[in-house]
């Protein structure tokens, strides 16, 4: 299993809500969690063969932004 970190703009359980779906649906992604309390509002994920730029393209397409940490 491969776990990524990602610093976001992800700030408020408002912005994990609009998250959740496209996340939960991406078949590879067997865990995330956002760390809102972080300053870098720390998205980890973990799965089988996730990719930075598939996490970073799911949460542009709802108007947030990843980078690898």
């Amino acid at each position: 299993m491969t776990t990524l970190k990602f610093k976001t703009n992800i700030k408020c359980d408002g912005c994990i809500a609009k998250v959740t779906p496209f996340l939960n649906a991406e078949a590879t992604i067997e865990k995330w969690d956002v760390d809102i309390a972080n300053s870098d509002k720390v998205l980890t994920v973990s799965g089988e063969k996730i990719s930075e730029d598939l996490i970073k393209n799911l949460l542009k397409n709802e108007g947030y932004t990843a980078e690898k940490l």
